[in-house]
């Protein structure tokens, strides 16, 4: 039986795919953005993303940990948003960028399925949410129900609309207690993806909740979509 022989460019090629970095070590966040990026390999401009693992118990009712974040330099993608307000409030919301606007009648669309969910979030005004409890069963699962504490539901939400289109991010600690978020592009550079890190992490101490007990920012870790995660040293994103 014929030997298969390995084409060494080829071989080398793939030993180059990602850099070899040991996944235990924790790295400098500068070094950890380097490494993310130097490790994305897919087609398309992969997602940017960290995973912090903090010191709650978001079962418990003080100690919730939810807010929304401007990024400086934005998340890189798209951000659809529909606006759900009174008629007076309709020509505001089309001027600040809403992609889609409309009252009760818009609701009823959304809950009978004639108007497919093709947003990344929804904005209100505090008029409308009886309105739009009747679809709270629909949007919650989904994270599109509005709500005071993300700044979805507002008075100005000309500046919501904008906020959410200039790279605002939504966080929310999962049940162990763990926040996920989309920080940016590979594409960007590693400067907007520090700043963008940073500007996250601090937002993550600014929504400490009062019940959270000892050490509150416990772990770090970011990747690429496709990539590899990389362990941060906390210290570092501080400084």
């Amino acid at each position: 039986m014929a030997t298969k022989k390995t084409n060494p460019k080829s071989a080398a090629a793939s030993k180059k795919a990602r850099p070899e970095f040991d996944n235990m070590k924790l790295h400098d966040l500068s070094e950890a953005v380097k490494l993310v990026k130097d490790s994305a390999r897919a087609k398309f401009d992969e997602t940017v993303e960290i995973a912090v693992a903090l010191g709650v118990d978001p079962r418990q009712s003080d100690q919730i940990v939810r807010g929304t974040c401007p990024l400086p330099h934005g998340t890189g993608k798209s951000i659809r948003i529909c606006a759900i307000v009174a008629d007076a409030k309709m020509d505001e919301a089309k001027k600040a960028g809403a992609d889609l606007v409309g009252n009760q009648e818009l609701v009823d669309d959304i809950i009978s399925g004639k108007q497919p969910l093709d947003f990344d979030r929804i904005v209100a005004t505090p008029d409308m949410m009886v309105v739009l409890a009747k679809a709270a069963k629909l949007l919650g699962p989904k994270g599109l129900m509005p709500n005071p504490k993300l700044g979805t539901v507002t008075p100005d939400v000309a500046n919501a609309i904008k906020e959410g289109k200039a790279g605002s991010i939504e966080f929310r600690a999962e049940k162990a207690g763990i926040i996920h978020a989309g920080v940016g592009k590979v594409s960007f550079d590693e400067k907007q993806i520090t700043e963008n890190i940073k500007t996250v992490v601090e937002a993550l101490n600014k929504a400490k909740p009062s019940g959270s007990k000892g050490v509150y920012m416990q772990k770090m870790t970011i990747s690429s979509s496709m990539g590899p995660g990389v362990k941060v040293n906390l210290s570092s994103v501080a400084a």
